[in-house]
């Protein structure tokens, strides 16, 4: 599966913001970068279908060759993850987690057990959120987003909050799990490191090309 920005572009008051058409592989990471303000998070809320009125968007998205561009939201199959890992307080780990399932899961328990195990939070699926360490419960918000069965993920400054040590690690937790399930993804960040560390092409936020891994 891949996902196309075909001639997408997104303007506000009539002024172009963004122009990207490109072609994200399956386990490829295009990263995003740009200043405060240029327009990266918006670009993202357009391929989530979340794009405010203030702002309208022209051309295609395409995901696994099926035209996306004016589904809602929740139709989209595109995950997305934030700079806050916005886990329910008010639920468990576990609870967290059974509420990204996809609908069609059956072995719900058996889903949760084994996404508990990816995590590295065995047993631990009773806990309150607010018990876990920030790689922990970073952990937790990307299996929950991935038990929700996208086609494509979007990473929105995910790693920003993490200090150096825990930055790298779950860098490769969320790309290494990215690649095995062949999701193409689309990472904005302000970070050179992030990119180097996704290993895929690196443009602007208006879609040049940047020096960096895959450029």
């Amino acid at each position: 599966m891949s996902l196309r920005l075909d001639r997408l572009e997104i303007t506000k008051d009539g002024a172009p913001l963004v122009r990207m058409d490109r072609e994200v592989a399956p386990g490829e990471v295009l990263t995003v970068m740009g200043p405060s303000g240029s327009g990266k998070s918006t670009l993202l809320a357009a391929l989530a279908g979340a794009l405010p009125p203030v702002f309208r968007a022209t051309g295609r998205v395409v995901l696994d060759g099926r035209e996306i561009t004016h589904l809602p939201t929740h139709a989209r199959r595109i995950g997305i993850l934030f700079q806050d890992d916005v886990l329910f307080p008010h639920l468990s780990v576990a609870g967290n987690l059974g509420f990204g399932l996809a609908r069609q899961v059956r072995d719900r328990k058996g889903a949760i057990a084994e996404a508990l195990r990816e995590a590295g939070l065995e047993g631990r699926g009773a806990r309150d959120p607010a018990t876990l360490s920030g790689g922990q419960r970073a952990r937790v918000a990307l299996m929950r987003t991935l038990l929700s069965d996208p086609r494509a993920l979007l990473l929105d400054e995910p790693f920003s909050k993490l200090d150096t040590g825990l930055r790298a690690q779950i860098r490769r937790f969320v790309f290494d799990r990215a690649r095995a399930r062949g999701l193409p993804v689309i990472m904005v960040t302000h970070d050179m490191a992030d990119a180097e560390a996704a290993g895929g092409p690196v443009v602007d936020v208006t879609g040049r090309a940047m020096g960096g891994s895959g450029a």
